[in-house]
């Protein structure tokens, strides 16, 4: 068995990165795959956090390299979804406690147990992103519809591709589509447009993304899941293989200004 190894990764820190490797692992999970999360943001370890697992933590992946545990001791399985584990990173702030070719071993090892490995990519251009990426076969580059974000992304699609990771594929994250109506905001075709990439999902802004992992609780758990966490479900099918289409976030013509544009523009 050879799972898939993905870094999930973005450039500029704060477009949902690690929210949206929780999400994926969960939904891949749910779906019966078996998953393991790996954290390497060392020093601001936060994956453990947005699964609610941080009070399990007992050893992190340098222990596993030292030879001071198991891998199995060290991985912490959810015990909503069992065939997800997350293995954290250390909070130590020495990024280079860990080295690309280690990174690659552990991914290695992973991949052969498991049928999914992603790799939580920490933000920015330094070793933590060259550790991060050494292992992976595939990438996921996050974004937001905003200007300095989406060169980010670019810088980073770059940086992927001299790596050898070809073809990454993008997740525009927190779109409003009120905005881009507006022309306040990038649309989807102005980004990729830059990017030259291919769409793997479209996340809407849902303030329930917030709460649920202030709590802990990956959206996609949700019982109803809202459009964000149906966003995450169907990039998880898309993930798999599966042909599903973008879902369409168009703003409504049904409020009181809207009908005064449509009577002036004679529609």
């Amino acid at each position: 068995m050879s799972g898939k190894v993905i870094v999930i990764t973005s450039g500029k820190g704060g477009v949902g990165k690690t929210t949206t490797t929780a999400n994926l692992g969960m939904a891949l999970a749910a779906r019966g795959k078996s998953v393991v999360l790996v954290d390497a943001d060392f020093g601001l370890r936060n994956l453990d956090l947005l699964l609610g697992l941080e009070n399990r933590v007992v050893y992190t992946v340098l222990e596993v390299l030292s030879g001071d545990c198991r891998m199995e001791q060290a991985l912490v399985r959810d015990k909503r979804q069992t065939s997800l584990a997350l293995l954290p990173a250390a909070q130590t702030r020495d990024k280079s406690a860990i080295t690309p070719e280690q990174m690659k071993e552990i991914t290695g090892r992973l991949s052969e147990t498991f049928d999914y490995v992603l790799v939580d990519c920490p933000a920015g251009i330094e070793q933590g992103f060259r550790n991060a990426i050494a292992g992976a076969e595939q990438a996921i580059v996050v974004t937001t519809p905003e200007v300095s974000a989406v060169r980010d992304a670019d810088r980073i699609i770059g940086l992927l591709e001299s790596a050898g990771l070809k073809g990454p594929r993008l997740i525009l994250n927190r779109y409003r589509p009120q905005m881009v109506e507006a022309k306040d905001m990038m649309s989807v075709e102005d980004v990729l447009e830059i990017l030259a990439v291919k769409l793997l999902g479209l996340i809407p802004e849902d303030e329930q993304v917030i709460v649920t992992t202030n709590r802990g609780e990956p959206i996609v758990l949700a019982a109803n899941p809202p459009p964000a966490g149906q966003a995450y479900l169907n990039i998880a099918r898309r993930l798999e293989g599966e042909d599903v289409p973008i879902l369409e976030f168009k703003v409504p013509n049904n409020g009181f200004m809207a009908k005064i544009r449509a009577l002036f523009s004679g529609r």
